[in-house]
Order: C-alpha cells, then structure tokens, then sequence
C-alpha cells in the first residue's frame, strides 16, 4: 500500500516537472506560447502585434472603401452624345411657301392657298462612321454630338436652299448609351439610359432586384480601366451613393458571404458570418458568445490574421509569406485593462479572420487539480476499503 501511494506521488511529481499544460488537453495555445512562437521555435517568425488606437487607426484607413459619390461622381452629363447604332428621326420645317420639302397648292400664279410646311424622314441608324445621311445636306456626322448640335449642323447645310428651315432631330432607339447589370440580380440586362438620368439603383430595379440578401451583396462599378465597390447596404442607406449611371458602366452584383471562426475560450466555437459592411471584435466577441468565465484569459485575447506587408509598420525578416505575398499577423487585446473594451469597439474584423481566446492559467491549475483526484481516488478508496 505504501509502494502504491509513493508510486502515484512520484507520477505526480514527474508531471509537475514536465510541465502540466503540455500534457494537459486544450483547445489551442496558451497565451505564453503565442506571445513567445517567435523565440521557441525554429519556424519563420510570425509578428504579434498589441492592439492600440494607433494600430486600430491605421487598420481602419486601410479598410475604408472609396464612395462612389467620392469616386466616380454625381453630376452626369445634360445632354447624351449619340453613337453608332442610334436610330435616329429627322423633322424639317419649312416657311410658307414651302418648296424643298414642302409641297404648296395655289389658286393662280400670284396666289398660295395651303403649304404643307414640315416633312419627317424616315429613321435611319447611325452608320459606322457616325453619320446620317439628309436630303440636300449630305452625310452628318452623328456620333459624338447631342441631339440639339446634329439639329444645328443639319440646319446650317440647308440654309440657302430650304425656306428659312427648322430642324428637329429625335432618338427613336438607343443602343449606344446603355449599361449593363450582371452578377447576382433576377435578371442580367442592358439598360438604356435617358434623359432621366438613370441612377445606380434604378438599373438594379430594372434587373428585378438582387437575389442574394442585402447584407451580404456588394455592388461593383467598371467605368472604363476603373473598379470601384462598396456594400448595397451602404448605397440603401446613404442617398449619396445612389449614383447616375453613365454610357458603357458595368455594374456587377457580387454574393459575398464574408465570415470569421471563433476558437478557444468562447461561448461558440464555430464559422460565424457576418455583413458586407463590417464588424468590430466587439460585435464579434459577442456573437461568438463571449468569454467564457469558467476558462478565459482576459489578456489572452487574439486575432489571427494574413495582411499585405505595407499594412505593418515593420515586417520581421525572414517572415512567413503567401503567394499573394500576405504575412501572418497576430493582434493581441488586453481585455484586463478597461482600456481594451473601448479598442475593440474601433478594431476591424476581416474576412476570414480566426478569433481565438486562450486559457486562463487557473484553467491548467484545475486540470491538474483533476489529474491529481483521479489518480489518488482509487488508492484513498483501496486504503479506506483495507485492500
């Protein structure tokens, strides 16, 4: 009996000096072995960054997206110029007694009873070298000009030779001004703009809406070699961002489900989505259901992250590095010091992201303390029972 007890002392020694918390089951490194990765290990290093305003500061600039209102503009062009494939209409007014176009009827030679003063040609499309083509005028250029300048260029040509005429030229079918709406909407479409001006979000209802939920769709505008994108929410929400659209936009529907994994010493360990627009780590804390009372380390609060070098102040060399050329970050919040709380309301979550809360160090005290009931349970009862 005695050799049994001294036996299971000696185990219990020998675990003590090993060390508990490597022999222990976790969830994921303490936060000793975290701030320490770089040190202990011959691994490429991996920089743990704490969280302060500047850091946060400087996360948030990165992360703001340009606004449309900022980017592309909310002034459109008045007037629309006209392109190849326009179908246009042409009306010439005539003074009485009209002759170039007009026919007149007349009593005698010294008297005109009627004249029929307007004439309409037939529409014509815009040929591929941007002209129309008018009686006595000649080929018009088109392409490139307003309704109202084509209206003076066909007015200077007949004057001379028309009686005091009058022009007006219309648009009756618009293929050159027109954007498209691909991606996540009902129904992919081509959109021809108007006089009206149309705005972004008119071009979404023509395409019967997105499909994907609101807070989880990104809307992308290509004008011309440019890119720009912001959240739907964001266009909903600010009138602002609510753009006109201009000849030749893209505007492209984007389903981004963006998520981060809560790991550790929280209330939920799982993939948690989140909105197109963002979250801070304290809305992310709280939707992972907290810190656990029982198990968390206040201080041991991280996110782990990949980031573009220029993001850090200071890269360490050699660094752990992607093929896109991203490092990995580790940020570190105090949640010990009440200044944390305020931090993290500020501090952005990325797609992605791995929020990890590790253990408190009584955690480990409390295995062992089991570990130690464990074994010694069986020999208390075998002395107890005489065995």
């Amino acid at each position: 009996m005695r050799s049994t007890t001294k036996s299971a002392g000696l185990a219990l020694s020998g675990i003590l000096l090993a060390g508990c918390t490597t022999l222990f089951p976790a969830s994921g490194p303490d936060r000793h072995e975290i701030q320490n990765s770089s040190t202990d290990r011959a691994l490429p290093t991996i920089q743990v960054v704490d969280v302060t305003d500047e850091v946060t500061r400087r996360l948030l600039a990165n992360r703001t997206q340009q606004l449309f209102s900022e980017a592309l503009g909310n002034r459109p062009n008045q007037l629309q110029p006209m392109g190849a494939g326009d179908f246009l209409s042409v009306t010439i007014w005539e003074a009485a007694p009209a002759t170039l176009f007009g026919n007149a009827t007349t009593i005698d030679s010294q008297r005109v009873l009627a004249a029929t003063n307007s004439t309409t040609l037939p529409e014509q499309p815009i040929d591929a070298d941007g002209c129309i083509t008018v009686p006595f005028a000649g080929r018009i250029l088109a392409a490139g000009r307003t309704l109202p300048e084509i209206s003076v260029e066909i007015t200077r040509r007949l004057t001379g030779k028309a009686n005091q005429p009058e022009v007006l030229v219309l648009r009756t079918r618009n293929f050159s001004s027109a954007v498209t709406v691909v991606g996540e909407v009902t129904t992919s479409t081509r959109v021809p703009l108007t006089a009206a001006h149309e705005r972004l979000l008119d071009a979404l209802a023509i395409a019967a809406g997105v499909r994907q939920p609101i807070s989880k769709t990104t809307i992308q505008i290509t004008r011309g070699e440019n890119v720009f994108s912001l959240p739907l929410a964001t266009i909903i929400e600010d009138p602002k961002q609510n753009i006109s659209l201009e000849p030749g936009d893209v505007v492209t529907a984007l389903f981004q489900p963006l998520s981060f994994t809560a790991l550790g010493a929280t209330g939920k360990n799982d993939e948690i989505p989140f909105e197109t627009q963002g979250i801070s780590l304290a809305q992310a804390l709280a939707r992972s259901g907290g810190l656990l009372d029982q198990r968390s380390n206040a201080r041991g609060v991280f996110v782990f992250r990949l980031e573009p070098k220029t993001t850090l102040p200071s890269a360490p060399e050699p660094a752990m590095s992607t093929l896109e050329g991203l490092v990995p970050v580790v940020y570190r919040v105090d949640l010990g010091d009440p200044r944390g709380l305020f931090l993290i309301q500020s501090f952005p979550i990325r797609d992605k992201d791995v929020l990890y809360v590790s253990n408190a160090p009584v955690a480990e005290l409390q295995k062992f303390l089991n570990l130690l009931v464990a074994l010694s349970y069986p020999i208390v009862m075998g002395k107890q029972l005489g065995l």
